[in-house]
Formats: structure tokens, sequence, C-alpha cells
């Protein structure tokens, strides 16, 4: 039996709305706009900090050679923009405390 669940937007949507009382339409603009915002300063370049959750951070990567992991055949990789996450200590201490 597969113990791994998807928390999904409807799934924080339903979280609001019980802690809240909101309506269910009301939620759903709530979680859009939260996560809309973080996607906007994302792509500004910028950091997005969450105390207790974590950052959110764009990383420049520079062009470089790799391989094709099928073939093997030296590939050139382009420069390109990725987001990293990095949890912040108190997630850190949950998430390794409720795995123990």
């Amino acid at each position: 039996m597969d113990d791994h669940h998807t928390l999904t937007r409807a799934d924080l949507c339903d979280a609001v709305h019980e802690a809240l009382g909101l309506s269910r339409n009301e939620c759903a603009t709530l979680v859009e706009r939260t996560l809309g915002l973080i996607v906007e300063s994302l792509e500004r370049g910028e950091t997005v900090k969450l105390s207790g959750f974590g950052v959110f951070q764009v990383r420049e990567k520079r062009a470089r050679m790799g391989r094709n992991p099928k073939t093997g055949v030296p590939a050139a990789i382009n420069p390109r923009r990725v987001i990293s996450f990095r949890a912040s200590q108190i997630m850190k201490s949950r998430v390794h405390g409720a795995a123990g």
C-alpha cells in the first residue's frame, strides 16, 4: 500500500476553507493569488523567503558541456535559469522528527 500523498491546490483550498470558513471560491482565489505572487517574484529574479518554511531562489547556470546519458555523446548545455529551494531549519527539524 502506498503511503504517499500528493498535496494539490485543491487540498490547499480545502485546508483554507476549513481553517477560515471562507467560501470555496474565495479560498481558490486566495491560494491562486498567493502562488501567483511567488511565481511573479521568481520571474523577476527575486528571492522569496517564507519564514519557518524556506527560501526559493533563481540561479543562473552557465553554459557547459554535458553528456547524453543514453549514448554518452558530449552535448552542449545552454545557459539557463533554475529555481532552487532551501528549507528552513524549522522545516528540516519537523521533517526529520516526523521521519524518525
